[in-house]
């Protein structure tokens, strides 16, 4: 499913179904705009892999299942952030099988901006997912720019007055 990926330098977004990967989408193509660099979209399916795809004939009928999953992906990414792809920018869309920062970090080049969108996850997410983000963090030699999903506003209280307390007993 890889195009032919433009040469130079490019941003290189991972794209998910997360709101901060949404972000970080919209945030990519403002910047390639603003910069005039090609825009490659990837999304990478953490579908599991066997160790040895040529034992197994359903292997490639579930490569091709999920390369066409993530074109499904970055089109509805699209759609969601600027209503379809820019055509004001050079934009090109990978799909990979695998470990997300494997391959993002695979893809990006020293000249590359490697965008990523960080969401906030809870304590056993996190135990049992590593951080895509902070892997590429690490390992890229490319400039990484990871754009965080905002907090939520807080909840307004019940009570129109602030740092009042009941105490029900005697």
């Amino acid at each position: 499913m890889d195009q032919d990926l433009p040469g130079g330098a490019r941003v290189i977004v991972g794209v998910d179904e997360s709101p901060a990967a949404r972000l970080a989408l919209a945030w990519a193509i403002g910047t390639a705009r603003l910069r005039r660099m090609p825009l490659v979209a990837v999304h990478v399916s953490r579908a599991p892999i066997h160790p040895f795809p040529e034992a197994l004939p359903l292997q490639h009928a579930a490569r091709a299942g999920e390369e066409a999953r993530s074109t499904e992906v970055v089109a509805d990414a699209f759609d969601e952030v600027c209503g379809g792809v820019p055509t004001d920018i050079v934009t090109a869309v990978i799909g990979r099988m695998g470990d997300p920062g494997y391959h993002l970090v695979d893809l990006a080049g020293e000249c590359d901006l490697l965008v990523l969108g960080r969401s906030r996850r809870g304590l056993l997410s996190r135990v049992l997912l590593p951080s895509t983000s902070m892997y590429c963090a690490r390992h890229a030699r490319a400039t990484v720019v990871i754009v965080r999903e905002p907090a939520p506003p807080d909840e307004p209280e019940v009570s129109g007055e602030r740092g009042h307390r009941r105490f029900w007993s005697r």
